[in-house]
């Protein structure tokens, strides 16, 4: 049986998850704390948002990161949500393999920045929680 997805609470999800799949280096801080300020205040938790990265915004983007000039700027956010709710809805259990294999082989482009928005994650949820 094929898992409910609610899109509408998906979208700041993709939308923050897509900045790391721009052409470019998040060393800004902003950019990171942006996606685990997004990731907190969703209803996911850190687990199920690095899922969400691997099986869905992961097969549409990462291709970005494999153009020489690929988009480094920002994406357009229709373009990114018709794109993964596509994916999903067409997706076909080959497809899941396929993304299990292709993500061994390039998980490594951002996974960099993972540690450090985790860490941002948990910083933001602990001041959240004592009240700071």
């Amino acid at each position: 049986m094929k898992e409910v997805i609610n899109f509408d609470e998906r979208k700041p999800i993709w939308i923050a998850l897509s900045d790391l799949y721009l052409d470019t280096e998040l060393k800004q801080d902003f950019h990171l704390k942006y996606i685990a300020t997004t990731i907190s205040q969703s209803s996911y938790t850190f687990d199920e948002v690095k899922k969400i990265n691997k099986y869905e915004v992961f097969p549409v983007l990462f291709s970005n990161l494999l153009h020489p000039a690929g988009e480094w700027f920002a994406f357009d956010e229709r373009i990114i949500i018709n794109g993964i709710i596509e994916w999903i809805e067409s997706k076909k259990p080959l497809d899941l393999l396929a993304v299990e294999w292709v993500y061994m082989v390039y998980k490594d482009i951002n996974e960099e920045y993972w540690d450090e928005i985790e860490y941002l994650y948990n910083k933001i949820r602990s001041s959240s929680l004592s009240g700071s």
